[in-house]
């Protein structure tokens, strides 16, 4: 297994969903780990369960420039080149992982490439495997293309250049491989559009089976997520500015809770209002968001399913989307979740939340019976042929 960001600790929806294909292989197979680390960052070796892979192979990120700046100034060299952000961070690095994979002294079975950046790794793995598969954790030329529709000018415009290059990457690559595993029946409906000789199947994104916690019930709403993630931060801001002052307004207790890791992202919209809370990233993220009321998802963009629905239904707590932030899941309005696409309906279904407790234990109770049924990684294992 190839993995541009490591699965453990199980902080964010990429980890959860390359941790549960990876304890899924490790229950047949004797498993490699070829993972990437971030500057700075501790050994991701060191975080797997003892004894889960057989080896780990390291390959250390370059240090980039964190500032806003270093990063405008990225992007608009991407954008210059056609070169997709993620692609670009993560590309350059065949030698390495072409000596990891020689290593071995069999042929492998499977070979799996988490997420499309790392497609192109495939002309390293492949040679050496008996069939290789390809876990889509996105569509990246849909969620460009969202990304395009909900940012200003500039930012906008280097979206529209990144879906089309990102669309022109998926038609060659993901025929490539043996299998291709999307996120949803939508997802698998877009990959298979983007390129008809792709062989697409459904792995749903899921978390690990855990016992319903205790309700908190304090006088909180709790949106989660890793804040780096571009359709997190403008939901942040969407939220903050159109939603969040309308509550506040009508529910003087009422606090907004932000949850996950990288919170410096979304600073600007948090700052200067004593009733919201940044949290930042946490060991058990289900216990935390089970202490408030509503989770709130509004997102805007963004592909793939929402892991942070995933865990407040987990958390039994009922949930109020935007359609995009609920896209892929079998949801229906007024039973598991409630959804809403304009602010003063976002504000009204909250409202209606915080009002009636009954309403909430409805709700939540019918989203974590969904997850129970269809969503922990148990159930998700049952969809795989490997």
């Amino acid at each position: 297994m190839l993995a541009p960001e490591t699965p453990y600790p199980l902080a964010g929806g990429g980890a959860l969903r390359t941790a549960s294909l990876l304890q899924h292989l490790t229950r047949a197979y004797q498993v490699d780990l070829i993972v990437f680390q971030q500057p700075g960052a501790s050994d991701p070796a060191v975080h797997l369960p003892a004894g889960l892979v057989r080896r780990v192979s390291v390959i250390p990120l370059p240090k980039n420039g964190r500032s806003m700046a270093a990063r405008a100034l990225r992007n608009i060299v991407r954008v210059a080149r056609g070169v997709p952000p993620l692609v670009d961070r993560f590309s350059g690095f065949g030698t390495a992982i072409g000596d990891a994979v020689a290593r071995a002294p069999e042929r492998y079975e499977v070979g799996i490439i988490e997420h499309f950046w790392c497609a192109p790794y495939w002309a390293q793995i492949a040679p050496l495997c008996a069939r290789t598969v390809l876990d889509l954790h996105n569509i990246e030329s849909t969620l460009h293309e969202r990304c395009a529709a909900v940012e200003g000018n500039a930012a906008g415009l280097a979206h529209r250049v990144f879906r089309q290059a990102s669309l022109e990457l998926e038609r060659d690559w993901l025929p490539r491989f043996t299998q291709v595993l999307a996120t949803s029946e939508c997802d698998a409906e877009l990959a298979h559009a983007i390129a008809p000789a792709a062989r697409v199947s459904v792995y749903p994104n899921a978390i690990p089976y855990t016992p319903l916690p205790a309700a908190g019930e304090e006088e909180v709403v709790v949106f989660s997520g890793n804040m780096e993630y571009r359709p997190n931060q403008t939901a942040v801001q969407y939220f903050r500015q159109q939603i969040w002052p309308a509550l506040r307004e009508r529910w003087p207790g009422l606090v907004w809770r932000l949850v996950g890791k990288n919170p410096e992202f979304v600073r600007q919209f948090t700052s200067g209002d004593s009733r919201i809370e940044v949290q930042g990233q946490v060991d058990d993220a289900v216990r935390e968001l089970a202490r408030a009321k509503v989770a709130v998802v509004p997102l805007l963009s963004g592909s793939g399913t929402r892991l942070k629905v995933l865990e407040a239904w987990a958390a039994g707590l009922p949930v109020v989307s935007t359609k995009v932030g609920a896209e892929g899941l079998p949801i229906r309005d007024g039973e598991n979740i409630l959804l809403s696409e304009t602010p003063a309906n976002f504000t009204e279904a909250v409202s209606r939340l915080l009002a009636c407790s009954a309403l909430r234990r409805q709700l939540g109770m019918a989203g974590r019976l969904l997850l129970e049924k269809e969503f922990t990684w148990e159930a998700a294992w049952r969809r795989l042929e490997f």
